[in-house]
């Protein structure tokens, strides 16, 4: 049984400053919990599961048996973001050191300033996972990618695209040769836009787009015309819309 100091604990995670000091983060999920079980970059810290779960998962249940907590699902359930707890919660070590990222002039990499929705992020990361864009550099005012709802959103592909967050002006000074793109209302029609394969796209804040700070390093404004009448497009759904442009 769990006790109430380890419920308040996992609980506790749910904090930016709390993952911070403990270097942790939480994951739910079977299929999200299945990934991060079977690669090596993450280290787990501890799993609690269901008698369920581990009955369908025996191998994997043995080879991580030493941090393997059995509870009931009313025990899941106290411990849970999740309005249908699936399962499994894990305890996942935050990495000490982001890898560094090598031969950024050879990719197409999205940079996003202040990117608040949890959601927006962890559909934006899946994106990238998507069409294969290895980095994501984030502004230090982005919502913090180890939030469990970023994770949720993931489904998984935080573990294969590298996210790193930068002061985005000095970015773009250590790398003067590239092709910055910016989403911006009055921008270029990307469908008549000659887009390269390498480069930054820049994606801004959900209510207030680009800075003008950030917005004076473009060389490439770009945006997706209009036929309709809607105001704006969400945030990564305007992301996914021109990923498909700069990758089909």
């Amino acid at each position: 049984m769990l006790s109430k100091a380890k419920i308040k604990y996992i609980l506790s995670l749910q904090k930016k400053k709390v993952r911070i000091k403990e270097q942790a983060f939480v994951v739910e999920g079977e299929k999200i919990a299945a990934e991060v079980l079977n690669q090596n970059y993450f280290k787990v810290h501890s799993i609690y599961a269901t008698e369920i779960w581990i009955n369908n998962n025996k191998t994997i249940a043995n080879q991580y048996k030493t941090k393997l907590t059995t509870i009931l699902p009313k025990e899941l359930k106290k411990i849970s973001t999740l309005k249908s707890p699936k399962e499994i919660l894990l305890i996942i070590k935050t990495p000490n050191n982001t890898p560094l990222v090598k031969n950024i002039q050879n990719s197409f990499n999205l940079v996003l300033e202040n990117i608040q929705d949890p959601g927006n992020l962890g559909t934006i990361i899946r994106i990238a996972d998507w069409f294969g864009i290895p980095n994501i550099f984030c502004s230090e005012g982005c919502v913090d990618v180890y939030n469990s709802k970023v994770i949720q959103a993931s489904m998984g592909s935080f573990l294969r695209v590298k996210i790193q967050y930068v002061p985005i002006e000095k970015l773009f000074l250590r790398n003067p040769s590239m092709t910055i793109y910016g989403a911006v209302l009055g921008g270029q029609n990307v469908n008549k836009t000659d887009l390269k394969d390498t480069g930054f796209l820049l994606i801004g804040n959900e209510g207030k787009g680009l800075s003008k700070n950030i917005q004076k390093h473009i060389n490439h404004p770009i945006t997706i015309p209009k036929t309709g009448s809607a105001e704006s497009l969400n945030a990564a759904v305007a992301t996914g819309i021109l990923c498909a442009f700069f990758k089909l």
